[in-house]
């Protein structure tokens, strides 16, 4: 197999295997709501399966879930497994992290890559001693400045949503163990035909520094505001799509 054969198909999966396009890497901070506009962040766990798409084709599956742990505790895992030819790629991210008075607050965040090409882990810890750090093992060490880990923004993005809000910003650390900045801008609402069945969902672009690709995802009130599809294009050119399949309340 030739390299540049090798180097397109890697293209091909890559977008699903990367946490950072279902979780759309903005976890962190939303922008501050009035007392007024608050909304009670009520945690339901839940289990969500995607099917995600290539060139038309079904190349693999994606899984959220959400449990609570105890004493506000609760853990957030996404699982990926998608293969194109003869190329496989398996990756999985884990949250543990609580609520405090409706927010949001990490605690641990682990990745974890498999399949053609290297492996890689990664692990983060947010410590609230002291002034607080954030701590990437094999890493580098910041100053803790509220920002979320690469996937429970999905929490605050749903209260958010409930709200009305229309523009947010975030920072967190994304699966490479870097300091980044994300915004969300609120395009439309949409009724989507998904192989879940048909679903109203709010639809969102994420904003990023670069303009080379752009990202869209669609979240459903009926469903506590649960991603239910993301697209992402790059240059122009769709680099993926992933659709609800099945949706379970734990």
């Amino acid at each position: 197999m030739s390299k540049n054969y090798q180097n397109l198909v890697m293209q091909a999966i890559k977008p699903f295997a990367v946490g950072a396009l279902l979780a759309v890497s903005i976890s962190g901070n939303a922008q501050t709501m009035s007392h007024a506009e608050e909304t009670e962040l009520s945690l339901q766990p839940y289990k969500a399966t995607y099917t995600a798409y290539k060139w038309g084709d079904d190349v693999g599956e994606a899984n959220i879930e959400l449990s609570n742990l105890g004493n506000q505790q609760y853990s957030l895992i996404y699982t990926s497994k998608v293969s194109k030819f003869f190329l496989s790629d398996k990756r999985s991210e884990h949250s543990i992290f609580t609520v405090n008075e409706d927010t949001v607050v990490p605690s641990e965040y682990y990745y974890n890559r498999s399949g053609t090409g290297p492996d890689k882990e990664l692990k983060v810890t947010f410590s609230q001693q002291g002034q607080g750090k954030i701590e990437v093992e094999n890493g580098e060490t910041f100053d803790w400045n509220g920002e979320f880990d690469n996937q429970i923004y999905r929490i605050d993005l749903a209260k958010q949503l409930a709200a009305g809000k229309k523009s947010l910003d975030y920072n967190f650390v994304n699966y490479r163990g870097q300091l980044r900045h994300y915004g969300v801008q609120v395009v439309d609402k949409e009724v989507l035909s998904l192989p879940f069945g048909k679903v109203e969902a709010v639809k969102v672009k994420l904003i990023r520094e670069s303009k080379k690709r752009e990202t869209f995802a669609w979240f459903a009130p009926s469903l506590n505001y649960t991603l239910v599809r993301l697209q992402q294009f790059k240059d122009g050119d769709e680099q993926g799509d992933i659709k609800l399949k099945s949706f379970e309340i734990l």
